[in-house]
């Protein structure tokens, strides 16, 4: 009897613990915590899955520039391979948390979370900032860029994720809105989409709303304005009127990258661009010696430059990846796996000619 006492003694001590055994019965191990409660520690979270233990896994820098539509899973498979397979965050200011089982289907990584941050109090809210800065891989999801502006701009998020992309170096991508973002000059959309035949017929269209080295620095991206959607859409030409305004009204030399839907650059730390995906991806160069013929509010474009205005590369994407382009110098010997064309306006009608 007494040795039964004893025996339940020693089973209530070891419950109290806290602690269970190894599958081989040697030793005692700490439980693992279950996912966080997302609204007592993880402000803004919509959902969490994989482990709540953060992790510091060694990354590889890298950015993803997606043009929207379907996902492309190779450019995912291309981040979760440089997050060394530590915590995904995604980020966005609308929407639900899709991403996170379609990314944690993808390849092993710690977590997948996702922060729904729609309004600056959010935005400036330490703790988001703080699971955005132990993120080994952010992704920015579409939506409206007008609102990552207005929420994020000059904000602890700002802060956090050009921490990712200059300190940590991290791979940080986005889609659609989410990509928009990422060049340092960007198209903000806050009075509403411009289509290309309006934004040729006038440059200064009350909607062509630009902005030039205030919220994001990403690497490779320094005077760079992106487009999405960009052949489903016919954005083509709205591109070419934003670069102009860019070389008209703030003297930047400035250079495009655009994505097509269903299609992504993925830019490697040393600045070379591969394309994945079913779609293209174009990269644009403008010339500080060839400002617009006529870039006036109320105008047709004229920039034309007996047809040599911005100088085009066109590369096809793949499942595997295609071509290259080097974001580190875009010296045109350097270009492979695709075509390069000559883009001008002619009294606002976007032109193209091998």
């Amino acid at each position: 009897m007494r040795y039964s006492l004893a025996a339940m003694l020693f089973v209530l001590c070891y419950s109290a613990a806290g602690c269970t055994k190894d599958p081989k019965g040697t030793k005692p191990q700490k439980e693992h915590a279950l996912n966080p409660d997302p609204a007592a520690a993880r402000p803004g979270s919509l959902g969490f899955v994989g482990d709540s233990t953060d992790v510091v896994t060694p990354v590889s820098g890298g950015l993803v520039l997606m043009g929207g539509g379907t996902d492309v899973d190779a450019a995912f498979r291309w981040m979760i391979d440089r997050s060394g397979g530590g915590d995904v965050v995604i980020i966005r200011a609308s929407g639900a948390d899709a991403y996170n089982p379609y990314i944690s289907r993808l390849g092993k990584v710690n977590s997948v979370e996702t922060l729904k941050i729609d309004s600056r109090t959010l935005a400036d809210d330490e703790r988001v900032a703080t699971i955005i800065k132990n993120a080994e891989m952010l992704f920015i999801a579409g939506g409206d860029q007008s609102n990552y502006m207005k929420y994020w701009k000059n904000t602890k998020t700002m802060d956090a994720i050009n921490y990712l992309l200059n300190v940590k170096k991290a791979p940080v991508g986005g889609t659609s809105a989410g990509c928009a973002i990422l060049g340092e000059l960007y198209y903000s959309g806050e009075n509403g989409s411009v289509v290309s035949d309006e934004a040729l017929s006038n440059p200064y269209h009350p909607n062509v709303t630009l902005y030039a080295n205030d919220f994001l620095k990403a690497p490779f991206m320094k005077e760079v304005l992106t487009d999405q959607h960009y052949v489903a859409r016919g954005r083509q030409g709205r591109h070419l009127a934003f670069l102009a305004r860019m070389l008209k009204d703030k003297g930047i030399q400035a250079k495009g990258v655009a994505a097509d839907e269903k299609t992504a650059v993925c830019i490697a730390s040393d600045g070379k661009a591969t394309v994945y995906g079913k779609g293209k991806a174009f990269f644009l160069m403008t010339d500080q010696n060839k400002n617009p013929e006529v870039c006036e509010s109320g105008q047709a474009l004229d920039w034309n430059w007996k047809q040599t205005a911005v100088r085009v590369y066109t590369i096809t994407g793949s499942d595997e990846g295609s071509g290259s382009f080097d974001l580190s110098t875009y010296a045109e010997s350097a270009a492979k796996g695709g075509t390069w064309q000559w883009w001008w306006a002619e009294h606002g009608k976007l032109n193209m000619n091998e």
